[in-house]
């Protein structure tokens, strides 16, 4: 640092820097963005959005001492209160083995696994990928959860901290299925939805401790870090322009949209939202040199990965992502990041540019397109309400093409929109509690960034998690982020790494 600082180029900037640093706390522009922020603090104060963040309701003030948690958590950890009693009645049998030994280190190693776990679910290739691998992968992960909870009594399955909302959208997407107008076609998608709660409820009770947390959003990073740098290089070689994933028209001269291990570009740049804001709290909240560059080189490939998907959906929900991040790590850095946002788009390329254009365009057909998938769902919301069609896309499909409520072009694959999609799979109960899940979780990752008491790393991952599931759920407006399994249990698997943080957060408050 001695050696930046006596650097000619330092010994040029610094003093340049103090300079215009006592002029701008003198001018008058400094004192108008004083008062401004000033009446903008008070506002801020007394508004109902604040009143809202701060205020939890009488269900989430309830849920950890009610009945419904206590029954569900005593059912969940029976089993490991039965190995539990079985290891306090043999002891001396399982001290003396090496091989229990061993069991019960790798059980409380769970995160780890978990990490890894994660690393090869996103680089398995799309043509090699079966989604029995991560139905495998984390009902291992739960049965290493048990065998560290057979030793140790406080490792346990912890219902309470994943809030009411998330296991009463648990319980109607169970529901789904035999209610389902479909149920056979119903029946494969209720297990992609239980590798997303295995994933939640494993991840977010295993992981205890702050360095367990930088660990597995250094897992995370690893894994974005590797599939942006597979898109930059599939951009590198050359991808084919897709007539199906763009109009050729309107975005003329646009080269061929990179999708590295996922097929799909859109799936790739969802994927992309969720895991470039926790790498970004990666890099601020790391204390070591290492997270951070993890951090920092996977946000940055991430980036520039998904400028080269061309989703727009992804785009927006990134810089919501962003505005959530900067507003929760640091308020005083908004107008600069805005600044820096507008000072930004003459650099992009032109046919990024082009594409931002397009957003509103009524004559690009990618856009115009979406509105008989959305009056399809909206007709058969009409018709079935309350339970909607079934679990899954195809319940969906078959009911719309049986109703003959779709009158497009192109097939009905999905209603292009989550909430919609949501509503028409596991109907309105499924549809309320998904929205009260993600507006308590985040709520709660907000009041527990707050805190004073949240340790750094464990603050600014949390907020890295709360920013992804603000930014996809936008991006959710306009697609329906779910369609490919492996993209739902990255959804989810942020989601537990938020729930984590929150968990970790609201213990060293409490102590």
């Amino acid at each position: 640092m001695e050696t930046v600082q006596s650097s000619a180029v330092c010994g040029f900037f610094f003093p340049v820097w103090r300079r215009l640093r006592r002029w701008y706390a003198c001018s008058a522009l400094a004192l108008v963005f004083r008062v401004l922020a000033a009446g903008w603090r008070v506002l801020w104060r007394g508004s109902a959005l604040v009143a809202f963040l701060s205020r939890e309701g009488i269900l989430a003030r309830s849920w950890r001492r009610s009945a419904a948690c206590g029954i569900l958590g005593i059912a969940l950890n029976l089993p490991a209160a039965l190995l539990h009693w079985l290891y306090r009645r043999f002891r001396p049998v399982f001290d003396g083995s090496i091989a229990a030994s061993i069991g019960f280190g790798m059980g409380e190693q769970t995160p780890a696994a978990i990490g890894w776990l994660f690393v090869a679910i996103v680089l398995i290739p799309y043509e090699r990928w079966n989604n029995l691998y991560s139905l495998a992968g984390f009902s291992l992960m739960l049965l290493l959860a048990l065998a560290g909870g057979m030793r140790r009594r406080s490792l346990r399955l912890d219902v309470a901290a994943l809030g009411p909302y998330a296991v009463c959208f648990a319980a109607a997407v169970c529901l789904a299925w035999p209610l389902s107008a479909f149920p056979q076609l119903s029946f494969r998608f209720l297990f992609f939805h239980i590798t997303c709660m295995l994933c939640v409820l494993v991840t977010v009770s295993t992981v205890e401790r702050a360095d367990q947390l930088l660990r597995l959003a250094t897992f995370a990073a690893l894994g974005l870090a590797l599939i942006s740098a597979a898109g930059v290089v599939q951009r590198v070689l050359g991808v084919e322009v897709n007539a199906s994933y763009v109009d050729l028209v309107v975005n003329k001269g646009m080269p061929g949209r990179v999708y590295a291990m996922f097929e799909n570009p859109n799936a790739f740049a969802q994927v992309l939202v969720l895991l470039i804001p926790p790498a970004v709290g990666l890099c601020l909240g790391s204390p070591r040199w290492g997270g951070r560059i993890t951090g920092f080189l996977a946000a940055g490939l991430g980036v520039a990965a998904i400028l080269m998907t061309y989703g727009r959906a992804s785009w927006v929900g990134l810089a919501a992502a962003a505005l959530l991040f900067v507003f929760l790590w640091n308020r005083k850095l908004l107008p600069a990041m805005l600044l820096l946002g507008l000072a930004a788009v003459p650099l992009l390329p032109g046919t990024v540019f082009n594409r931002i254009l397009t957003i509103f365009n009524l004559k690009d057909t990618s856009t115009t397109s979406r509105f008989p998938l959305y009056a399809a769902a909206l007709r058969l919301l009409k018709y079935r309400p309350a339970l909607g069609a079934g679990l899954g896309t195809d319940a969906v499909r078959r009911a719309v093409k049986d109703l003959n409520f779709y009158h497009g072009v192109a097939p009905f694959v999905h209603a292009h929109d989550i909430y919609l999609q949501i509503w028409a799979e596991t109907g309105l109960l499924g549809m309320l509690s998904f929205i009260g899940a993600m507006a308590w979780s985040v709520k709660k990752a907000i009041r527990t960034v707050s805190s004073g008491a949240c340790p750094r790393p464990v603050r600014l991952i949390t907020i890295g998690g709360a920013s992804a599931l603000t930014g996809i759920l936008v991006c959710g407006i306009a697609d329906y982020i779910w369609n490919y399994p492996r993209v739902m249990l990255i959804f989810w698997f942020v989601v537990a790494l938020t729930l984590s943080g929150i968990r970790i957060g609201t213990r060293a408050e409490c102590s």
